[in-house]
């Protein structure tokens, strides 16, 4: 089968190299370094399985039927399925999802090739697969949610919870069973839960099932905020609570906050789903973060005045990391940036430890890429994972990574 998948970030990516073991696929993105880069079997985002099938192909080793162009026409003109995986970020103003990038796509394949099934692969408002076949009558839509983490997206995508395809008409149902079993094909688990079900509900899924994630992680922070407080050992605690079986020892690492590109913006567009429907804990989970955010950054805050008092006149405050975990280059949204406005805003300056970002400054505090210069510079260091770069200098830093893992 001819494949094109628009966007080329860590689902489109990911399912290109996925879907190219046995089909032929054509990755787009506007980028044209990002297209060289695949072209040149170069991973343009930090994934290990991703890395190491483009390493493999360039190799001989494996085989991928995977180019990539910025020429989305000649792309989707060939196609016999377009796979949108364009950004889907939150619009604070419109309190929804943009997903105007989506639309271009819708569009662009319409115009040139409307005869293509097209599977919208972004994270979109409950209903939305609905709006679009009212919106594009000849279009002919279906909609598959992804259950990726950053820097493990092939990986997720080969050894998958579940396959889940959504349809918004009955007789698009064979269609809807093609796209899974073509995922379940290029999966190196076998017997993966599949699901074929309405559009909407497949959307409600997704959006349901990153706020359950969000309200696992608020937990355990809220957890640790109250043992904080009372002079408690939030381990303790946790692996006490987590031996329960109901509950289960795992996501249970306390952080600075739910963050990355995908939970704040989902719970966000599920409570604005939520509009005249009755609720108290999705609205809950969206407060819940910023009150985390709000007692981290506090905490920090506090450490610097007691600096001050000792004669540092003015504490410099070390920012290890701007991503959101271990393994990812994608900071898009990370709960560490809204600790670092916060202690900005009184009045402290942040001096920025992150080697994956080319670039002097960000949001005006100095960016390095010398670790020893970071540490031996910064009084106090604020790191949202602990990394044994940190060891020399572990009495300055503060961090709730109890655990030592995502």
């Amino acid at each position: 089968m001819n494949i094109a998948v628009g966007g080329t970030g860590y689902v489109g990516l990911s399912l290109a190299i996925l879907l190219a073991q046995h089909n032929q696929v054509t990755a787009v993105d506007v980028i044209p370094k990002k297209v060289e880069k695949l072209n040149n079997w170069q991973s343009p985002i930090a994934d290990t399985e991703i890395e190491r099938f483009l390493k493999e192909a360039s190799e001989g080793k494996r085989k991928l039927n995977l180019t990539a162009t910025t020429s989305a026409a000649t792309a989707y003109a060939n196609a016999d399925l377009v796979v949108i995986a364009t950004p889907t970020n939150y619009d604070a103003r419109k309190n929804f999802f943009d997903t105007h990038f989506v639309e271009q796509v819708i569009e662009l394949v319409l115009e040139i090739n409307p005869k293509a099934t097209m599977v919208v692969k972004s994270t979109v408002p409950v209903g939305y697969t609905k709006s679009i076949c009212a919106r594009y009558p000849k279009g002919k839509f279906l909609f598959s949610p992804e259950f990726l983490r950053e820097g493990h997206a092939l990986y997720d995508n080969l050894h998958p919870s579940r396959i889940i395809v959504g349809t918004p008409f009955e007789d698009m149902r064979a269609e809807a069973e093609r796209f899974a079993s073509l995922l379940a094909e290029g999966a190196e688990d076998t017997d993966v839960p599949t699901l074929v079900m309405h559009a909407t509900e497949a959307e409600a899924v997704k959006l349901f099932a990153n706020t359950y994630l969000a309200l696992r992680v608020a937990y355990f922070n809220e957890l640790d905020t109250y043992c904080e407080v009372r002079g408690l050992d939030t381990a303790s605690v946790v692996r006490g609570v987590c031996l329960e079986p109901r509950v289960g020892d795992f996501y249970n690492n306390p952080s600075f906050g739910y963050g990355g590109y995908c939970l704040p913006k989902d719970t966000k567009q599920l409570l604005a789903n939520y509009q005249d429907v009755p609720q108290n804990l999705i609205s809950a989970i969206v407060q819940s973060n910023r009150t985390r955010k709000d007692f981290v950054a506090e905490e920090i805050i506090d450490r610097c005045r007691l600096l001050k008092e000792h004669g540092v006149k003015h504490p410099l405050v070390g920012i290890y990391r701007l991503t959101m975990k271990s393994g990812s280059d994608n900071f898009r949204a990370s709960s560490i940036q809204g600790i670092m406005k916060r202690i900005k805003a009184k009045g402290f300056q942040c001096l920025v430890y992150e080697p994956t970002l080319d670039a002097p400054d960000f949001f005006e505090s100095e960016v390095t890429h010398n670790l020893n210069y970071f540490n031996e510079n910064a009084d106090i260091i604020v790191a949202n994972r602990w990394n044994d770069d940190l060891s020399s200098v572990s009495s300055k830093v503060y961090t709730r990574d109890l655990f030592c893992r995502d």
